[in-house]
């Protein structure tokens, strides 16, 4: 197979047109005229950052592209800055859009899963958080509620059925013992059937039910969202990893992990940029400061996530003259 090494083309990544100047492919069809214009057909398997199929490269024509030694690598193509923080927005744009469908009850259920402080949860509940506010508003109850922390079989039966309504949203975030443990997962097994109607037994005598008016049994016409750390795909025990298949089964999973530094650093300039410190009541330029202090001590962060970043905010906004120094003792691990 011929290798090419491209002139002037471009390839549509994400919607946008790249180009592709200086970049080695091996061909697998000369130039063409398609009904859009001039192409070059190459293996994008042999290059990262390509789709692993034959992709047709937009050139004007054979002089667009010339024929390299077969000795000669591939490119391997870096995403730009631009793009890595594209893709990631556009992760975290449908993340609120299935939010959206769980608020309106069009989705019954989604799993959100990925490391702790890359904005899981903000991505959620800014989303709810507006139905809030329409709903306190209008003087009505609340039809969503976040639970954290552990939770027993019984108190997660009696929470499903006090937001069992239509348009109720149940979030459990970070709340990973009801995914641990047998009699909870066989209720949420039940909430989230795919049945037309989702109706939930407890089949037990319980104090508890009586005291509280919970009958026992109800129809679970709610939504429910897990945000957790779980990756589901590296459980170890297959008793745990069964009962997880099954809820993932009836549940939209959405993996919002972030791998590299750069990355990660890139989603905290989007998120800051998109309003995250608004609330802090600091200035533009002090919003700058504290994403550069993040960037410029990133190796040495205890941790490299928003939660960090909200951190070193709190500081800048109870010690405005010193909060560097603060932080340098506070969120850095020592020498």
């Amino acid at each position: 197979m011929h290798k090419i090494k491209i002139l002037e083309g471009t390839y549509k990544i994400r919607g946008k047109d790249v180009e592709l100047a200086g970049m080695v492919f091996p061909m697998v069809e000369e130039f063409k005229v398609g009904s859009q214009g001039g192409y070059v057909t190459v293996d994008g398997t042999a290059v990262a950052g390509f789709p692993d199929r034959n992709i047709k490269i937009r050139v004007d024509s054979a002089e667009s592209y010339q024929k390299v030694n077969s000795n000669t690598k591939v490119t391997a193509r870096e995403e730009s800055d631009e793009e890595v923080i594209d893709r990631l927005r556009e992760r975290f744009d449908i993340l609120e859009d299935m939010t959206k469908a769980c608020k309106k009850g069009d989705v019954r259920a989604m799993i959100v899963s990925g490391p702790p402080g890359v904005g899981k949860s903000f991505g959620v509940e800014k989303v709810l958080g507006k139905h809030e506010l329409i709903a306190q508003l209008g003087d009505r109850p609340a039809k969503y509620q976040v639970v954290k922390g552990a939770m027993s079989a019984i108190g997660l039966y009696c929470k499903l059925y006090n937001y069992a309504d239509k348009d109720n949203v149940l979030v459990f975030d970070d709340c990973d013992s009801i995914l641990q443990e047998d009699l909870s997962l066989n209720i949420l097994k039940a909430a989230l059937d795919s049945k037309k109607t989702r109706r939930i037994h407890w089949n037990t005598d319980s104090f508890k039910l009586r005291n509280e008016g919970v009958p026992d049994s109800f129809e679970f016409k709610g939504s429910a969202i897990f945000i957790t750390n779980i990756k589901f795909d590296n459980v170890k025990s297959k008793k745990m990893r069964d009962h997880l298949e099954a809820i993932e089964s009836r549940c939209h999973y959405i993996d919002l992990t972030i791998d590299t530094e750069r990355e990660k650093m890139l989603r905290i300039k989007q998120i800051v940029k998109d309003g995250m410190l608004n609330q802090h009541g600091l200035d533009e330029e002090t919003h700058e400061r504290v994403v550069d202090f993040i960037d410029i001590n990133k190796k040495e962060l205890r941790e490299l996530s928003l939660r960090t970043v909200l951190k070193v905010a709190d500081l800048a906004k109870a010690f405005p003259t010193n909060w560097e120094a603060m932080a340098e003792n506070t969120v850095l691990r020592r020498a």
